[in-house]
């Protein structure tokens, strides 16, 4: 099994994180990965994006230039990164933010109101863990309970209600995905 990804959005909403939540959920289920951010001029506003590898064999680059799965959690985003998905590749939108709808046909497109199912659970910034949760539930790629095993090593200092938010929006974006 071998998924190369690319989540991209603005700074700020969470994309370098999910990123690298994603990574250490690979390594916790006890598989190779990596993670290789990106950034644009300015950090919060402006453009964000990150490759991540998750595989049962071998890392040969952290850069995903094909990658099977693509993220895309802000509009202008979608034109630059769906051009880079795989035929057959996975296209996940967040439908809160994203109101055009990608050009190619031969690719599989999942809408989820990321933004909209963050503000039910309380918390707009957890918008990326929605959208990591549509992730798990259409590739397997990794467990919510890996990605909550990561949290608690990536966000050492975050308080116990904190994580539990974090789940609800992991299991949000699972539940969300038909």
């Amino acid at each position: 099994m071998y998924q190369g990804i690319r989540i991209a959005g603005f700074g700020g909403q969470g994309v370098i994180s999910a990123g690298i939540l994603l990574a250490q959920a690979g390594v916790e289920d006890k598989k190779n990965a990596s993670w290789l951010p990106s950034y644009g001029p300015e950090m919060r506003g402006g453009t964000a994006n990150c490759s991540v590898v998750v595989t049962d064999g071998e890392v040969y680059t952290p850069i995903v230039s094909a990658p099977n799965t693509v993220i895309v959690m802000n509009e202008p985003s979608l034109p630059k990164f769906e051009p880079l998905l795989k035929k057959g590749g996975l296209l996940i939108l967040n439908s809160s933010l994203i109101n055009s709808r990608p050009t190619r046909t031969d690719i599989t497109t999942v809408c989820v109101p990321c933004n909209e199912l963050a503000q039910k659970i309380g918390m707009d910034r957890v918008a990326n863990l929605v959208a990591l949760g549509a992730f798990i539930k259409l590739t397997g790629a990794v467990t919510i309970d890996s990605v909550c095993d990561a949290m608690k090593k990536v966000y050492k200092r975050a308080k116990p209600e904190m994580l539990e938010i974090n789940r609800k929006a992991l299991q949000a974006g699972y539940d969300a995905v038909k």
